[in-house]
């Protein structure tokens, strides 16, 4: 429901907070007051088009807040819109709605408290708010609003044969597009004659991760001559035969150790030049002996040339940066090659796919249709039963459907006849009926779906135009009546039908400092009765005008 709605500098009001009940709600007061902003407001919420005219004179914006109290149900599918778009979650089961409307242009929208998109708002309102009246969308003219309520009432959606419709739908749609995508394809025998080309050329380079690090396989090969020769010329300077480093140490022993019976500390000498020795020996062997190790395993250069000119010629070709980039390109011609190559069978096995979906359309389809049929004999017969309470005496309300080639909804095509007057032949309702009539037809029908509509609040903007009291008094049990299974917002000028309300409030307007302000009154008691006087007895209130609202009050504390 909802339960708080707060405006700022919206039009005519400046300031104005209204706390809703859950049931009826009745908002009433002179032409004029105020009562068209509260609609406009609430259809700000509903994420409608913001326009910087709306925006009270001198202030910067307008502001709308409402706050929604979700039940059970509501929450659960709620909790799911707001998780797909990001947005955090219900607190306590509240969910705000705020939005601002900028005078120079532009404006912002939060959902609890974080920044939301219209289009985000839009799906959430549908789940929680519907406007009926002149200024809103009717969308029981809509053939979709009109085949759903229907297949609400008839408990359609439940059916396990509409799923398998559904189904059977979804995948006919991905039939057909991948037989499209398979004919559109043309004549692909020279495009076939390339795919074998390349991909047996690519098969044939046999491309490896190795290939990956080819480039620096062949240059390490390229330089070994160069490394082979230095390490000759190491090996024979440190430890060779002739003037190598291990030679000369040899050759300086006997000079050492003569030095060393003549000079002590000279023997040190003889033990550090005989380690040096050694040790030039040695590094000369492992030098040699790694040496002769690389050349056992080193790559043929005139082969890692050859594959590496192969690389580069195929990167070059095939746009690739990497031998990944080749190995991904094979798969990719190879997979087309073969989805070319198996066309023809695969168009027979999707044909094949697509004659045993329409089979289940059609079965699943006729079965949805039935249970449609025999829902809108009896949704007729109902609806034309609270129009005949609502002031049509003579009116007719039907429930049309027309075969239809499949789509996702089924069968059918949904249409609402109305005849308002006998003799006349019932016509599309969008083509005959007034906005008051259009208003009225909505709620005979919301009285009828009242156990089957998903939507929790619903919003009556003068439904009641134009009708006398006796048919005021019925449109008021009727909204009591819808208001059992939902919060109802019902603007009117009636008293017959604002006496049924839950909770009245008074929508006034007075002159401060040359300004014109709207403010918002919940009455009860003493100043109820003198609203309802009011409404039926004008400015000049009498003891008879207060005595006859007091009787309308009475009545209608009464469910009938």
């Amino acid at each position: 429901m909802l339960q708080r709605l707060i405006v700022r500098n919206l039009a005519i009001v400046q300031f104005a907070e209204v706390e809703f009940a859950s049931g009826l709600n009745v908002l009433t007061g002179e032409t004029g007051a105020g009562k068209s902003v509260l609609m406009g407001a609430l259809e700000l919420v509903m994420g409608g088009r913001a326009e910087s005219s709306i925006v009270r004179d001198g202030e910067s914006e307008a502001r709308v807040e409402a706050e929604f109290l979700l039940e059970k149900g509501e929450l659960k599918d709620v909790a799911q819109e707001l998780e797909e778009a990001g947005l955090p979650p219900c607190e306590d089961g509240i969910l705000t709605v705020r939005r601002t409307v900028n005078a120079n242009g532009g404006g912002r929208t939060w959902v609890n408290d974080s920044t939301a998109s219209a289009g985000t708002l839009k799906k959430l309102a549908k789940r929680l708010l519907d406007i009926h009246g002149a200024r809103a969308n009717q969308k029981i003219l809509e053939e979709r609003f009109q085949r759903e309520a229907l297949d609400d009432f008839g408990d359609v959606e439940e059916m396990l044969e509409r799923a398998k419709y559904a189904e059977a739908w979804e995948g006919r749609q991905k039939t057909i597009a991948a037989i499209k995508d398979l004919e559109g394809e043309g004549d692909t025998d020279e495009e076939l004659d390339m795919l074998r080309y390349q991909v047996n050329e690519l098969d044939e380079a046999n491309l490896s991760e190795e290939d990956e690090t080819i480039a620096e396989r062949q240059r390490k090969a390229a330089s070994m001559e160069d490394v082979r020769a230095a390490a000759s010329e190491a090996t024979e300077a440190l430890g060779g035969e002739d003037q190598s480093v291990a030679e000369l140490l040899m050759r300086l022993q006997p000079d050492l150790r003569l030095m060393a019976r003549n000079l002590p500390e000279a023997s040190e000498w003889v033990d550090a030049a005989e380690e040096m020795c050694i040790k030039a020996q040695n590094l000369s062997r492992e030098i040699h002996r790694t040496i002769m190790q690389l050349e056992g395993a080193e790559e043929n250069l005139a082969e890692l040339d050859a594959r590496l000119t192969l690389v580069n010629r195929l990167k070059r070709k095939f746009k690739a940066a990497t031998v990944e980039e080749l190995l991904a390109t094979l798969e990719k011609k190879r997979a087309r090659m073969e989805r070319l190559e198996n066309r023809e069978a695969e168009l027979a096995s999707l044909s094949a796919q697509l004659k045993e979906l329409d089979l289940a359309l059609l079965k699943n389809g006729e079965k949805v249709s039935e249970r449609r049929v025999k829902a809108a004999g009896k949704i007729g017969k109902e609806v034309t039963k609270e129009l005949h309470d609502l002031g049509f005496l003579q009116a007719k309300f039907e429930v049309r459907l027309e075969r239809t080639e499949p789509g996702a909804s089924g069968l059918d095509r949904v249409e609402y006849m109305f005849e308002p007057n006998p003799g006349e032949s019932a016509r599309e309702l969008r083509d005959i009926a007034s906005s008051g009539e259009t208003a009225r037809v909505m709620l005979a029908l919301k009285s009828v779906l009242s156990a089957h509509d998903r939507t929790s609040v619903l919003v009556f903007d003068e439904i009641d135009a134009n009708i006398g009291g006796e048919v005021g008094r019925a449109v008021g049990e009727k909204l009591r009546k819808v208001s059992r299974s939902h919060q109802v917002l019902a603007i009117t000028h009636l008293p017959q039908s604002a006496v049924y309300g839950e909770r009245h409030l008074v929508v006034s307007k007075r002159v401060e400092g040359g300004r014109t302000l709207t403010g918002i009154e919940q009455v009860e008691g003493a100043k109820r009765v003198e609203e309802i006087a009011r409404m039926l007895g004008g400015v000049n209130l009498t003891s008879v005008t207060r005595k006859h609202a007091e009787e309308l009050l009475n009545y209608g504390k009464t469910d009938r």
